[in-house]
């Protein structure tokens, strides 16, 4: 933005007022002799200092120079009203009446006497100097300084201030030409100038502290190359939430000292009494719209009216404002949460909450009915609408996996039925163009892989609702999918994701530029002003103001999306569904796993990939060291299209003997040791049913092997799996009459948006990068209709790269929760040293995290807690842990605040463990975390 010069000082110069805020001091000179003292003051205006006159009539000693600022830190200083001096002290006593300020030494010090002057009658005290128009001069008659003590005039302040400023390149150009705003930061001497973006353009220092105290509206100032002008003050927490870079600024007004003057009313125009008369009859005889449903009803959920600002935008003809009533064929079966999130939803594409935005997310974890508010939301804009009742969308897209199309639909017709509404899903078998032909069916469900192939016909189809399933696959905007989506011109968009915030907040950008695009600018300008603060807040070695100012910029961060993300925990259906019991279980590697571990870390290979800046070659490493966490026999496979090619050679040369391709001992691996013996004790001692997850077919293959050798029948669901039979899988095993008791699930393929109530317990056999596909797999049978009490496995190899894997979860957990989930408490970080040391095995240790936790509980199953020596500053120190003393059995306890959970070791004790399975495999088992969602105890219905 390019300006000429700023109307504040357009202002000052046509009044004659205007002069540089730095001037040269004026020569000092004497003024009149005093009649009151008797003797000589000299008054020089601003920039003059009086002389200093020896007792006895001393000769005139040279006077110590002082400068403008100084005499102005003077005034400013409040002056008590009356303080009496005993002469034998030596204090001074201060008196004020309306016109002078005297101060009176004692009997043995020179007569000192200061008079205020009204700035009319000291002209060289007016124009130009800074003080402000009704600022009185001092006239000092003594060499006694009304100052502070020696030192601490010069003294750097401690506080920050802030100022909204315009900013060109330094010039002698009478007309300034202004090239943008920006952010002015003044502390002690220094200064920093930030655009409105974050990004600091301009440092200065060595200033004068009473120039920088004295800055106010239309001062300028150079900094480097540029030079500013002061357009306003900005308050510390606009600055520290961040408000002022997003054009919220909150300037510091000075009271006006002028009288108001009350405005005259505007006479109205004449208007002719007939007119619209023949409009208003013709309204009349047609009879006013009336709900599709009746609002009066007792369970009736009626959606909020149209704000005063939306109906003047929207309805230019005054069309009349009727009450839009969901359908009590589903209205009557909403829990209260999921009537908020309809009422959210529809506030949001009709534009109630954010001006010319239209788009939201839908938040929830998984479980709480995303779907059927999505269903609900749908029907009613299809039927009904705020004005007139005409209808608000005509035709709504709904992109989901391809492994949730036929759940859509049949969540369509569980809630509305065939005779409502029809759906038209996208397959081998329907085509988008013959949507154009259904006009009975008015949503289509597409799969995201379909509608990048079907791109250019969905856009000339016009659609006026959109909804994205599973919407964390738009994290990444540079990606085709993201992109082409971003394209439609539908501008009414809902993002359902139970894990907005998965790796970082750039991913958080990208969804909520999706759905409201421009609502924080520019990637670059949300990097600096929130993303960076934020995670700098995070570091151990954060310093207090880091963490203060991280802290507010997620809470205005928090609050501005709010407006249009709607985040609910499972706490709100935890008292609708049975209690969960949550395990992360270290398992002992064996002999031959530690040995082949300290190998493939030693090779010269694994050496070279390090080295390597090909970060392919670094996920080379660590894909092998995650195979062999879950079993050695997986790195003998004859052809690993993710191994790399030297690599793979030498640790071929590694492996024992009896280490064959597709020959899987449980002797050879800690975690097949585990799931080995928990099969068996739920088979034997409980009618039970179980989901195992990996990331990797492979695995799943190892687990197939397991499960025929000792005659457990079981289902698979991964990539290769057909979408067509896909559900007809998942219904299969949650028949209660159906003998599989196994179900192997694929992380990456069936991990999300599948519903196996079926199941009571879930076994995550190797843990993934990102949080979010860990939490959605175990959301998958801790949900509506589970009846049983649940329990939730977390694998790892102790001391090995899945415990470091889980580490990272932690952390970016606690990004989450600080951002989203707007969390008080304190959380578990540990350093970046030790989140990138994940090639070191730690075969000391029953469990490294535990370690780095530094509590101090005897392993027995109680709380942990922080040993008191630690709360003090160490420079080694590589976790800070919460707070302590809270109860394990809470509902809001998530796994980035380990120190709430109970902490079991070796030996295993059934009775504090609590769980038959895993009694069955303490042989196995080095290390334990535990935690119960509810203190409620259900006996398990069989």
């Amino acid at each position: 933005m390019r300006r000429s010069a700023a109307p504040s000082q357009l202002h000052k110069r046509t009044e004659g007022h205007f002069k540089p805020p730095f001037l040269t001091p004026p020569a000092k000179r004497l003024c009149k002799e005093d009649p009151e003292s008797g003797s000589e003051a000299f008054s020089g205006g601003v920039g003059t200092s009086a002389p200093s006159f020896v007792k006895n009539n001393s000769p005139l000693q040279k006077p110590h120079s002082r400068s403008p600022s100084d005499i102005l830190s003077l005034l400013k200083k409040p002056l008590p009203s009356d303080v009496a001096q005993d002469q034998t002290s030596g204090q001074t006593s201060f008196r004020n009446d309306e016109a002078t300020t005297r101060c009176v030494n004692s009997s043995q010090e020179p007569s000192t006497e200061h008079v205020l002057l009204p700035s009319d009658q000291n002209p060289r005290m007016s124009a130009g100097s800074n003080l402000g128009s009704g600022a009185a001069p001092l006239v000092e008659k003594s060499a006694y300084q009304m100052a502070a003590p020696r030192g601490t005039e010069n003294q750097e302040p401690q506080t920050s201030k802030y100022y909204s400023v315009v900013w060109c390149k330094r010039s002698n150009k009478k007309h300034k030409k202004w090239e943008g705003d920006a952010i002015l930061i003044a502390k002690g001497r220094s200064v920093i100038l930030k655009d409105t973006e974050g990004k600091e353009i301009g440092r200065g220092s060595g200033y004068k502290l009473s120039d920088l105290a004295q800055l106010e509206e239309g001062n300028t100032l150079p900094i480097g190359g540029k030079e500013i002008e002061i357009q306003g003050v900005i308050s510390a927490s606009d600055y520290s939430s961040g408000r002022c870079f997003q054009g919220f600024v909150s300037t510091v007004d000075t009271p006006d000292t002028k009288p108001a003057v009350s405005a005259l009313p505007k006479p109205k125009p004449f208007r002719l009494p007939t007119l619209n008369k023949l409009s208003h009859s013709n309204s009349a005889s047609q009879g006013p719209a009336t709900p599709l449903y009746d609002p009066s009803s007792p369970d009736a959920l009626v959606l909020p009216r149209p704000p005063s600002h939306h109906q003047w935008k929207h309805n230019a003809g005054k069309v009349p404002v009727v009450d839009v009533v969901v359908d009590p064929q589903i209205s009557k079966n909403l829990r209260p949460h999921q009537n908020d999130g309809i009422i959210f939803l529809y506030e949001c594409v009709m534009g109630y909450k954010v001006s010319n935005s239209f788009g939201a997310i839908l938040a929830d974890e998984m479980g709480l009915g995303k779907t059927l508010q999505c269903i609900a939301l749908v029907w009613t804009l299809l039927k009904q609408g705020p004005y007139g009742r005409s209808p608000v969308v005509r035709k709504i897209l709904v992109v989901t996996p391809s492994s949730l199309s036929a759940n859509w639909a049949k969540e369509f017709k569980k809630w509305l039925g065939k005779e409502k509404l029809s759906v038209f899903i996208v397959d081998q078998n329907n085509k988008v163009e013959q949507f154009a032909g259904h006009h009975d069916k008015p949503v289509m469900i597409i799969s995201y892989e379909m509608f990048v192939r079907s791109a250019e016909a969905i856009e000339a189809l016009k659609f006026d609702l959109l909804l994205c399933d599973e919407g964390h696959r738009l994290k990444n905007a540079n990606i085709k999918t993201t992109s082409l989506l971003t394209n439609l011109s539908c501008k009414r968009r809902v993002i359902l994701t139970g894990t907005p915030v998965q790796n970082d907040l750039k991913e958080f950008y990208a969804l909520v530029e999706f759905v409201n695009p421009g609502v924080f600018g520019s990637p670059l300008s949300f990097r600096h002003v929130y993303e960076d603060p934020i995670l700098a807040s995070q570091q151990p070695g954060a310093s207090a103001e880091e963490k203060e100012l991280g802290a507010n910029r997620a809470s205005q961060l928090n609050q501005i999306t709010s407006l249009f993300i709607l985040r609910r925990t499972q706490e709100i259906i935890s008292r609708y569904l049975p209690p969960k019991v949550e395990f992360v279980v270290f398992c002992q590697p064996s002999e031959t796993q530690v040995m082949l571990y300290d190998r493939i870390v030693g090779c010269r290979s694994v050496h070279q990939l390090l080295n390597s800046k090909d970060f392919s070659d670094h996920l080379s490493a660590i894909v092998a060291l995650r195979k062999l966490c879950n079993h050695p026999a997986l790195l003998a496979q004859s052809k690993d299209a993710e191994g790399h090619g030297d690599l793979k050679r030498e640790i071929a040369n590694f492996l024992p003997s009896h280490v064959q391709p597709n020959q899987f001992e449980e002797t050879d691996s800690g975690k097949l040791a585990v799931v080995s013996c928990m099969l068996w004790s739920l088979v034997e001692t409980a009618r039970e049913k179980m989901v195992i997850v990996s990331n990797y077919t492979s695995t799943l293959d190892m687990l197939a092997q397991i499960c025929k050798k000792y005659n457990h029948p079981f289902l698979r669901l991964d990539g290769s799996t057909p979408s067509s039979r896909r559900q007809s899988l998942v219904d299969m095993f949650n028949d209660p009459h159906s003998q599989t008791r196994v179900f192997l699930l694929s992380a990456k393929a069936g991990g999300v948006g599948l519903n196996l109530i079926g199941a009571s317990r879930i076994i995550l056999y190797d843990i993934d990068w990102n949080p979010a596909t860990d939490l959605q797999a175990m959301a998958r049978i801790w949900r509506d209709g589970q009846k049983r009490r649940v329990y939730i496995y977390r694998l790892l190899m102790t001391g090995s790269m899945d415990e470091k894997i889980y580490q990272r979860q932690i952390k970016k957990q606690s990004l989450s929760g600080a951002v989203v989930d707007a969390r008080e408490s304190e959380r578990v970080h540990f350093s970046t040293a030790e989140l990138k040391d994940l090639f070191t095995m730690h075969s000391d240790t029953v469990c490294l995290t535990h370690d780095l936790l530094k509590c101090r509980c005897d392993c027995s199953g109680e709380v942990s807690k922080v040993d008191q020596q630690l709360s003090e500053p160490q420079s080694e120190r590589v976790c800070q842990l919460g707070k302590v003393g809270i109860s394990p059995n809470t509902f809001n306890t998530t796994m980035d605040q380990l120190h709430n959970w109970s902490h079991i070791g070796q030996p295993i004790n059934p009775d504090v463990i609590k769980d038959q399975c895993l009694a069955a495999a303490s042989d196995f088992i080095t290390f334990v975390f535990r935690n119960e969602s509810s203190q409620k105890e259900t006996d398990l219905i069989v």
